[in-house]
């Protein structure tokens, strides 16, 4: 009885600490790399990349521009509280894209001297740019490295205020203007991007001769390089609009708040997507509201209308594609409806792709907005201004304007409230297995978009509801099983980690819930996302871990896939017909699918799922028997810094899956089997100690004895409560992680500095106590504020300065829930 006192006097005391964390927190406003506006699928997600939502142009995660811009008028003020007018920009030195240019270039490393100005490069080769390893190429280049100096003359007379370095390089880039250092960037941006340098240039640009000089490391993948100077231009519409203050924002699990001082009027601005977990029906809806609210804030009553122009370019890939727009009322909405002329669908795959099919919507009532189309955003803003509402019903263009003024009426100190919707109708979302396959919400072929449409926004008092209560439980859940931070870090990626999936029906009639590879090679239905993100579905709704692992069976059990062991991926995101990875993953996936199995069992508190695919499980699990301990030089999904023979981390995943196949066996009274593994995962589990054992730590390799790695993976011993390891292993473990922790985090292993910040939570839930799980929770924390990445959240990142390595907007971080799902399993 003392000891259960004591522990419920524990939980108490982390409550009300992590409660006044929460408000100090709050207080001082909730911060994030960028933040999540609209989220459904990998095609319809747009962000905003900085602290103020009218700092910037919103974006797609990819960083392509889908730009929302938002002004609210107070009497005959305005105000502009969403986006960024898209900047229109005057070439001042041009790219080749817009006019050939040479340049001097070596792939031979130069004197440290070869950035200056006075540096002779007659010995150098001259080449036309860009320069790159593709077909877009005017000079190859197929090294690891690149020096380029490109010499210009500047007339007299131009204006040095508001240029950018108009660049698209690939990957790593130093660059240099006169001699002095203007710019660094570890990554790539594939494609053309315009960088805020205007005081660097300014302060190095000279009349006569310049000199640009780029160094560019090709890490991985392609080569590319080319660069120009751009104006920007400024246009006078945009000296009557005011920018409104914004007072916070606050980020929930389905809803981004902000509040803004407008003048005379307050404003409340929430974007909700209902990305409900136990409700298919509403998940699988690509429906977001935009809601406002305003009341006045000097006692007096104020006119009040808000604009919203949406950007034809959201239902494009790239600028310049020729869509058509449609004015048109349905029911009691008023919508604008845009999308591609050619309707290409499922004809293009990859990683930084973004949808050209389907029909993106704008939705508000008629009771009181307006519509209008305009050819393009500068056109819209000049006609909300000066009360020019008309327009065509039909247009056709790029880069068009979809517009909706919607009137609040005279508002005084009581606040109005109105609704906007945007929704996104892909017509087909998956080609699975040569069979296209329409979204959830339409499987059958017999739902229109515009029905439902009136539907979301008839039924916006209820999934407001819905939306505030499960997004209360999930804050609550983190916030008990661990702290303030956690469940701020939990919040931030909830909708991240679901709106990188996509949700249809199989021909089999199963549930497919399929992640794409954002910002990393774009495959689909990856294994190894669907395991370190498994934690948030496993916790909430089992059937979508299955609609995760229900393609991969599959492909084993219908014989297109026969190697003893799970397949990496399904495809190449949209079109998953089968594996186009180049190199299997054996241990690592047969892993990953028998321990998620036996996850989903301890969730549902039966095996039925396992039973239906016991025969491809135990083909693994014979694998694994073989292959697991000693893992051979093959690759995992922790390989970043190479291949690994030996790896200690992959063999624990080995023995937790087999002990996750005894675990299943038993609950299915396979009584031989059970006895069996379990006697080989004991065996396994305790020669692992004995030639993993470094000390103080365990290795990364068997047979790298002064190396360490993160063993992550013997998470599932503690989750899944197998009790193969003694607690001794774990202490020994996170004692020695803590003292390897840096300012961002916990490096992923001893040969780099980076980390993968979900394996860090897997790593914390196994601490003994809450204390110690907070000591590595807390550096994530501020990654998450301080990151000078503005990109969705990366999950491989720096631990030394918080900068992105790479990825962005995937879905793994699901796998912060690590520390809830032990909580809900383990009651």
């Amino acid at each position: 009885m003392t000891m259960l006192v004591n522990r419920c006097c524990r939980i108490t005391l982390i409550l009300v600490c992590s409660f006044m964390l929460a408000v100090t927190s709050k207080a001082q406003q909730q911060k994030a790399p960028s933040y999540p506006l609209i989220t459904h699928t990998p095609y319809f997600s747009i962000w905003s990349s900085t602290d103020k939502l009218n700092e910037s142009v919103t974006k797609h995660w990819t960083g392509a521009n889908h730009s929302l811009l938002g002004i609210i008028k107070v009497d005959d003020s305005y105000y502009r509280f969403l986006g960024k007018e898209t900047d229109e920009y005057t070439t001042i030195i041009p790219a080749a894209d817009e006019q050939v240019y040479e340049a001097a270039y070596t792939f031979d490393k130069p004197d440290n001297n070869w950035f200056e100005s006075g540096f002779d490069d007659t010995k150098w080769k001259i080449g036309k740019a860009p320069f790159s390893d593709d077909n877009k190429a005017n000079t190859s280049w197929n090294t690891d490295d690149i020096w380029i100096r490109r010499t210009f003359t500047l007339n007299e007379g131009i204006d040095l205020n508001n240029l950018f370095l108009r660049i698209n390089h690939d990957d790593n880039i130093e660059i240099y203007l006169n001699g002095q250092h203007i710019y660094h960037k570890q990554g790539w941006v594939n494609h053309y991007t315009y960088l805020n340098l205007s005081e660097q240039l300014k302060a190095n640009l000279k009349t006569g001769k310049n000199v640009l000089a780029f160094h560019v490391h090709n890490s991985a993948g392609g080569r590319f390089l080319d660069a120009g100077i751009s104006k920007r231009v400024e246009t006078p519409d945009n000296k009557m609009i005011q920018t409104a203050t914004q007072q916070d924002v606050e980020i929930k699990a389905m809803e981004t708040v902000y509040h803004f001082t407008c003048g005379k009027v307050d404003l409340e601005l929430t974007f909700t997507s209902p990305l409900l977990l136990k409700d298919l029906s509403l998940l699988s809806t690509p429906v977001s509201y935009i809601s406002y609210q305003v009341k006045a804030n000097d006692g007096n009553k104020h006119n009040v209308a808000v604009f919203l122009s949406a950007s034809s370019d959201i239902a494009t890939n790239l600028p310049g594609e020729k869509v058509t727009v449609q004015n048109t009322t349905s029911g009691n909405l008023k919508l604008l409806k845009t999308g591609t002329v050619e309707q290409p669908i499922l004809k293009k795959k990859g990683d930084d792709i973004r949808i050209d099919w389907g029909y993106f919507y704008v939705g508000a009532s008629k009771g009181y907005a307006q519509q209008f189309i305009s050819q393009d955003e500068k056109s819209a803003i000049h006609q909300f201004l000066f009360n020019q509402y008309q327009g065509p019903s039909t247009k056709a263009g790029t880069g068009l304007a979809l517009n909706t003024v919607v009137s609040f009426g005279q508002v005084s100190d009581e606040a109005v409230n109105r609704v906007m919707l945007l929704g996104y109708d892909e017509v087909y979302a998956i080609q699975y297995f040569n069979k296209n396959l329409r979204p959830w919400w339409n499987k059958d072929g017999n739902q229109r978009f515009d029905v439902l449409m009136n539907k979301m926004a008839a039924n916006y008092d209820v999934v407001s509801k819905k939306v505030k209560q499960f997004q209360d439980t999930v804050y609550t859940d983190a916030l008990k099983a661990g702290g303030s931070a956690y469940a701020d870090l939990c919040k931030l990626i909830y909708r991240q980690s679901i709106a990188a999936h996509s949700l249809v029906e199989s021909p089999q009639k199963e549930i497919l819930f399929l992640s794409k590879e954002n910002f990393s090679n774009g495959c689909i239905g990856t294994v190894d996302l669907t395991y370190p993100s498994a934690p948030l579905y496993i916790a909430y709704n089992p059937d979508l871990e299955k609609g995760m692992m229900n393609g991969i069976f599959h492909y084993s059990e219908s014989g297109r896939w026969t190697k003893p062991f799970a397949a990496h991926d399904l495809g190449t995101y949209p079109i998953a017909n089968g594996q186009v990875y180049g190199e299997d993953m054996p241990v690592e996936e047969a892993g990953n699918m028998l321990i998620l199995t036996a996850a989903i069992a301890k969730a549902e508190g039966n095996a039925n799922y396992a039973r239906k695919h016991w025969n491809t499980l135990t083909t693994w699990a014979k694998y694994l028997d073989k292959e697991g301990f000693n893992p051979a030089n093959q690759l995992c999904t922790d390989d970043f810094a190479g291949h690994l023979a030996g790896n200690v981390n992959l063999s624990a995943k080995a023995i937790m899956a087999l002990r996750s196949y005894a675990f299943l066996a038993e609950k299915l009274g396979n009584k031989t089997e059970s006895t069996y593994y379990l006697g080989r995962c004991q065996t396994m589990a305790k020669n692992w100690i004995e030639l993993a054992n470094g000390g103080n730590h365990f290795t990364l390799s068997f047979d790298l004895k002064n190396s360490w790695s993160q063993k992550y993976n013997l998470v599932w011993d503690k989750v899944l409560e197998f009790n193969l390891f003694p607690e001794s292993v774990f202490d020994t473990e996170i004692n020695y992680y803590l003292s390897k922790q840096e300012a961002y985090g916990l490096p992923l292993d001893s040969r780099k500095t980076y980390t993968k910040s979900d394996w860090i939570i897997w790593t914390a839930v196994m601490s003994r106590n809450q204390s110690d799980f907070e000591k590595f929770i807390l550096p994530l924390h501020k990654y998450m504020s301080e990151t000078p990445s503005r990109v969705p959240m990366s999950d491989w990142h720096e631990t030394t300065n918080g900068e992105q390595v790479g990825f962005q907007a995937r879905s793994v971080v699901g796998g912060y829930f690590m520390k809830v799902l032990q909580d809900k399993l383990n009651k």
